[in-house]
């Protein structure tokens, strides 16, 4: 089980500084938690459930979450009115995937802009995801709501609708949960600290080298006009994806657009 004597005793001190961990048995989403309360509470409060009944993903998508087989955990950061927040969520994936490295999880790939997969025999598989959500706060102020989900053992097909899922376990990670999370947190001060001074600028080549899409044809969905098809580039300085088309190269910055490999399907438009 979590517990926040474990996971604060495994952090690295100047991380056990900054972060305030808070477990509970249950709750609706922690995101949604956090984003409530954003107003009374500091940088680095951290709110971890063991079960979440009405887990959020992007575009309105649910993320299912079962005490034990999942690590979900949201994030409260603020940053100053001169930060630039576009990317911030690609940075923080590469955080992830940074902290699983340590964990002696390898070979975790990032699809843009906040998934990790993992390739599998049968294909891609989601590992876990990234979800923000921002406060805009006096003079421009930026409050962040970071919220974390990674599968830890084999969960059922519901838990991500229409994906194929990978987990911790089944990549053959032992361990604890405590020490999974005292790890991102480490890893996770670095990219924010890093993000606050230089933006995604930094973070770019080190995302590109784990894009799991790059140079492969994709489908862009979710965007005014309907989908468009092309191959998929690196990322871009400021967080944005390129895009060659037939219409020549196309920057992708919308939080709403999804990528799949594979052309264009005839009467997608979604």
């Amino acid at each position: 089980m979590l517990d926040e004597k474990a996971i604060a005793a495994a952090m690295a001190p100047a991380a056990r500084r900054r972060f305030d961990v808070h477990v509970v048995p249950t709750t609706g989403s922690t995101n949604t938690d956090l984003m409530a309360l954003a107003g009374s509470l500091p940088a680095g409060y951290v709110l971890a459930a063991e079960s979440q009944t009405a887990g959020r993903g992007r575009r309105g998508r649910t993320w299912v979450s079962r005490p034990g087989a999942s690590l979900t955990f949201s994030l409260l950061w603020k940053f100053g009115p001169a930060a630039r927040t576009s990317g911030l969520s690609l940075a923080v994936g590469l955080g992830v995937a940074q902290a699983l490295d340590r964990c002696g999880v390898t070979g975790v790939m990032l699809k843009w802009p906040n998934d990790l997969l993992v390739d599998l025999p049968g294909g891609w598989a989601k590992l876990g995801g990234v979800l923000i959500e921002m406060i805009t706060g006096p003079a421009g102020a930026m409050t962040v709501i970071i919220g974390i989900g990674l599968n830890i053992r084999p969960v059922g097909a519901d838990a991500v609708a229409g994906q194929d899922i990978a987990s911790l376990g089944a990549l053959g990670w032992v361990g604890s949960r405590n020490t999974v999370l005292a790890l991102l947190l480490e890893e996770l001060l670095g990219v924010l600290d890093g993000f606050e001074t230089g933006g995604f600028a930094p973070f770019a080549a080190a995302w590109n080298a784990r894009h799991a899409f790059r140079d492969r044809q994709v489908t862009v969905s979710g965007m005014e006009g309907g989908a468009i098809a092309g191959i998929a580039a690196g990322v871009q300085p400021d967080g944005a994806l390129a895009l060659h088309t037939d219409a020549g190269l196309m920057r992708i910055i919308s939080g709403d657009v999804s990528l799949r490999a594979g052309p264009l399907s005839p009467g997608d438009d979604s």
